[in-house]
């Protein structure tokens, strides 16, 4: 297991947040020039410490360095840029119409900062689930605490030493710790708190939250599928597949977790997966492009899925080098533990269903996933998507929609509440204030008591 990063002493807690709220209170981070230095900073901080980053998720989960590129630091760097882009028109006011009865005057809606916000972030992607919330945090002007995951030490620290060199240390703070920091920290008062985790501890941020009535975004997962309709290219499909779901062996919230595919198809796609493992990996024991499970603990939960159906191909575990092979499982019964709880690892599911409508059906008698997945023609596609529910949803493809900075990363229901990334962060991050702002002439006699006949029929013409 990776040696646990530092944590953070509970006393200093309440002096941090104290000072990032006077900070807040002062109005430094307001101002459109420091909102912009300080998303400048962040890409600096990104750029000159590449090596290190790389290095440190090595470490954390053996992320090969073209996956820790792409979806750690560039996805961040990438969030920043397009925030710099677009800051001027996400922060100016919002003209909208006055009707009559409200005239002379004029309305508007201003975007506000909240104040301080907490982000706790999750270990399988432990850069870019601290780091892509922080910068709608900052784009919309608040102070933020932000608590890595300890699980992944390495990168936790990293983070720990760098931000304060970089970023305002009187505006952005880092906690390290585990479940007793973050639990000491949930008993403070916070203007938002973003968590990405699971379904249970999302329960208790938000039990937690309701104290102060503190509004809460949730990225909590879930179980994404994926379905495969005989109208779907076989080839086309299993490479996709088999890319989103063995990145980061497995560990991505929006990976598909288990494959619906109409029957006749099951064992044609099923060969296709092995050969694009093959194809990827060689062998993935011994590949520099296959990740390791975050610890050994997660390591022997995967391994007893492995034996609730019949093993295609892999199988494979060693939890002593946190190494769980890519694995597909068919024939396995849909009320099996691999079924009902997320995987969160390398091992894939396919089940046969008889068609899209029987695909619909057993989604839909289910949570409502964080992400659905569809190959095949235009109009199967249309038909899944007006019957299902899903927090995003991505056609003949896996994951790529998060390459996309203006839709939206979030669940629904059990998957999530609320999102960011893109004018999404900075509208999550944000109050829009509605401001009439009124002449004084003419003052209309008609709406001030003593109320007559005359005044209701002047009001009626005009309301």
């Amino acid at each position: 297991m990776n040696d646990r990063a530092p944590f953070t002493d509970i006393a200093t807690l309440a002096p941090t947040i104290e000072r990032l709220n006077r900070t807040f209170a002062q109005g430094r981070t307001r101002a459109a020039p420091w909102r912009r230095q300080q998303l400048q900073a962040l890409c600096r901080m990104l750029e000159d410490n590449e090596q290190a980053f790389l290095d440190a998720l090595f470490a954390d989960l053996h992320k090969p360095v073209q996956e820790a590129w792409i979806a750690e630091l560039s996805f961040v760097r990438s969030e920043a840029r397009h925030a710099l882009r677009n800051l001027s028109r996400w922060m100016a006011p919002r003209k909208v119409r006055t009707p009559l009865v409200s005239q002379p005057g004029s309305s508007q809606i201003v975007p506000e900062p909240l104040g301080t916000v907490l982000v706790i972030g999750a270990w399988n992607y432990p850069l870019q689930l601290v780091l892509s919330p922080l910068v709608g945090v900052i784009a919309a002007g608040n102070c933020a605490l932000i608590k890595p995951s300890e699980v992944a030490a390495a990168t936790s620290a990293l983070i720990a030493r760098l931000v304060p060199r970089y970023l305002d240390p009187d505006a952005v703070a880092v906690v390290e710790g585990g479940a007793e920091q973050t639990t000491a920290l949930l008993t403070h008062r916070f203007d938002h708190i973003l968590y990405t985790g699971n379904g249970q501890v999302g329960r208790i941020v938000m039990a937690a939250a309701a104290k102060y009535l503190t509004p809460v975004t949730l990225e909590l997962g879930g179980k994404s599928p994926c379905i495969v309709t005989r109208n779907a290219n076989l080839s086309t499909t299993a490479r996709r597949i088999a890319w989103g779901k063995w990145m980061n062996a497995g560990q991505t919230c929006i990976a598909p977790d288990y494959v619906l595919v109409e029957r006749g198809l099951r064992d044609r796609l099923v060969a296709r997966l092995g050969a694009e493992v093959a194809k990827m990996y060689g062998d993935p024991k011994t590949s520099k492009d296959f990740g390791r499970i975050i610890s050994q603990r997660h390591a022997r939960r995967l391994a007893a899925y492995l034996d609730q159906g019949r093993v295609a191909f892999g199988g494979v575990a060693d939890a002593a080098s946190r190494y769980v092979a890519p694995t597909v499982l068919v024939d396995v019964p849909p009320d099996a533990p691999v079924m009902v709880e997320e995987i969160f690892g390398p091992v894939l599911p396919v089940l046969e269903v008889d068609d899209v409508a029987a695909a619909m059906a057993f989604i839909n008698a289910r949570e409502k996933p964080l992400a659905l997945y569809v190959f095949g023609d235009a109009r199967e596609a249309d038909r899944v998507l007006a019957g299902t529910a899903a927090g995003m949803a991505c056609i003949n493809d896996v994951l790529v929609m998060m390459g996309v900075p203006e839709l939206p990363f979030g669940g629904v229901g059990a998957s999530g509440i609320g999102s960011y990334t893109g004018s999404h962060g900075f509208r999550t991050f944000s109050h829009f204030k509605p401001i009439l702002r009124r002449g004084l002439w003419p003052d209309l006699d008609a709406r001030y008591p003593p109320f007559t006949d005359g005044k209701l029929k002047l009001l009626k013409k005009v309301l």
